[in-house]
């Protein structure tokens, strides 16, 4: 077989196969559903428990990468500790292993016939549910189809005197592997394509176990660099979780270096008693590194995250995302407070709607992305205490109420569903500010002024709002109905001078679109406040 041919079938096969990977994970995710954040809220109390969410969320999403990205972004939206958020790194480190041990199951063999039954079942039958399971099985015959290329496209290394002095270099001096497998898992930003490729390369015989095993501990360094990537411009916890993932292999790297010669002596012995194949063995030592790694360095979550905060300075802020109010020992014992308790976190899903508003409309004035990022993370605050708080209350109407209480009760519910559409109005601006920075549509400078003006109005509007809610105030609501009527009117005038602007030449079609969209929401967040505001004058009467 000629080189080219040879370079096609491991390239190729390296695609089908890291294509394989992702089509099974995005495949396992919508077969489990959106739970895979919830299990990550959920189950992460304490860093045991956080060890087992990361193992199952990675081996649902087959990439202990998107398992750490994903804890990164919890993190960086205050959705989780730093302390939970280690204890699931050190899961999706064990989860990964999932796979290598899938390719040690050697079905190269009905790789075809898997990947045809998964179309069949894509193709050829309506239901989403069937569809989903179809993925799966697609993914799972094309990691092994691309397995079975790549492995066909490495034959030739074992020939070449080259490689054979390298892999005796790599045997000689270990760390000489480590850093190969930390340059190749950063190339192919996988480690699970590497370790897969370094399973393939030892069934081959291209190199020896004691070549092997180093490059096997640096595929697990390199697999940190995509995490790392994930935590720039992300907030300071964010930053921590991500240098915890790379201390955390780092630590479990030297560990395991010091005592080489007993871990070599120990996967030898267990591929021999055990009848292993060759796959199968780099399998189990990428299992046992990465359990007894975690093993050793989870009674020091405490102390690693004093570490990381020692490294990355600064002060944390984070959403507090998780209701605080609502107990639900008071809906049974006393309907009126637990009413009490509902109120106090509507008012605080209401600051978190003011607080992204003015985020957003930072955003619009300066375009930094860290704006746009924390108004993101306010909407999301905000969907997670709606769904929150309506459960909560839809609890407490099952109880007896008095007429106050009860009157209490719907502005709350009505309440609650207006913060949550002034939320998706301020989603809607940023993906309309995004659309602007991305298209590089130009927006006039007294276009700019006019969306600050308006800005401040809504936002005096809202907090207004607020405010009444807070102190059931009939005479600041009646308020915030004179400034709607402000808004109304700005809003007319500004898509009046707008078009004028857009006419003259002073700004493009496009931003007239932006533009108009971008006061259209805010006109329509005014009008949420104004519903907030006529609630409490009826609560106020």
């Amino acid at each position: 077989m000629d080189l080219q041919t040879l370079l096609f079938m491991f390239f190729g096969g390296l695609g089908i196969f890291l294509f394989g990977i992702k089509y099974m994970g995005d495949g396992l995710q919508k077969v489990a559903g959106d739970g895979l954040r919830d299990v990550l809220d959920k189950f992460t109390t304490n860093p045991i428990m956080g060890v087992f969410a990361g193992i199952v969320v990675t081996v649902l999403l087959q990439t202990s990468t998107g398992t750490t990205v994903l804890t990164i972004g919890l993190v960086n939206a205050g959705f989780m500790t730093l302390k939970q958020a280690i204890g699931v790194i050190m899961g999706a480190n064990i989860g990964t292993t999932v796979t290598a041990f899938i390719i040690g199951i050697k079905i190269s063999a009905y790789a075809l016939p898997i990947i045809a039954v998964g179309a069949a079942l894509i193709f050829f039958i309506k239901a989403k549910k069937v569809n989903y399971y179809g993925q799966v099985i697609f993914g799972f015959g094309a990691l092994f189809y691309g397995l079975e290329l790549m492995g066909t496209g490495l034959k030739p290394l074992r020939e070449l005197k080259a490689f054979a002095e390298l892999t005796v270099s790599m045997s000689e001096n270990p760390l000489l592997g480590v850093v190969i497998g930390t340059i190749f898992t950063v190339a192919v930003q996988s480690s699970s394509a590497s370790i897969g490729l370094l399973q393939q390369l030892y069934e081959q015989g291209a190199m020896g176990l004691d070549s092997a095993l180093p490059v096997l501990f640096g595929d697990n360094i390199g697999t940190t660099i995509t995490a790392i990537l994930a935590a720039i411009g992300a907030s300071v916890a964010a930053k921590r979780a991500a240098l915890t993932h790379v201390i955390f292999n780092l630590i479990g790297t030297v560990i395991v270096l010091m005592i080489y010669p007993l871990f070599f002596n120990l996967i030898s012995y267990l591929a021999l008693e055990l009848g292993l194949n060759r796959p199968m063995t780099i399998a189990f030592a990428h299992g046992i590194f990465n359990v007894s790694n975690t093993l050793i360095q989870l009674p020091f979550v405490a102390l690693l995250a004093i570490i990381v905060t020692k490294l990355v300075p600064g002060d944390e802020y984070s959403i507090e995302y998780k209701a605080k109010h609502l107990d639900p020992r008071f809906i049974g014992s006393s309907p009126a407070i637990a009413l009490g308790q509902a109120k106090q976190e509507v008012l605080r899903m209401a600051e978190f709607s003011e607080r992204g508003l003015y985020e957003v409309s930072q955003y619009l004035e300066n375009g930094q992305k860290r704006h746009a990022e924390m108004s993101i993370q306010f909407e999301e605050a905000i969907n997670n205490l709606d769904r929150k708080i309506t459960d909560y209350l839809i609890q407490i109407s099952s109880r007896s109420l008095s007429a106050h209480d009860s009157k209490l009760h719907s502005m709350l519910l009505d309440t609650v569903r207006d913060i949550e559409r002034i939320g998706d109005h301020i989603e809607n601006i940023v993906e309309l500010k995004d659309y602007q920075k991305a298209n590089k549509v130009h927006i006039s400078d007294k276009a700019l002024e006019d969306l600050r003006e308006m800005s401040e109005l809504t936002l005096s509007t809202l907090k207004e709002a607020i405010q009444s809610l807070e102190l059931i105030d009939g005479d600041m609501a009646r308020s915030v109905l004179e400034k709607e009527e402000k808004i109304d009117k700005m809003e007319r005038k500004l898509r009046k001078q707008h078009i004028h602007r857009v006419n003259e030449g002073k700004c493009s079609g496009s931003a007239g679109i932006v533009f108009v969209d971008i006061v259209s929401n805010l006109e329509r967040i005014g009008d949420h406040s104004v519903n907030i505001a006529e609630a409490v004058i009826g609560e106020d009467n």
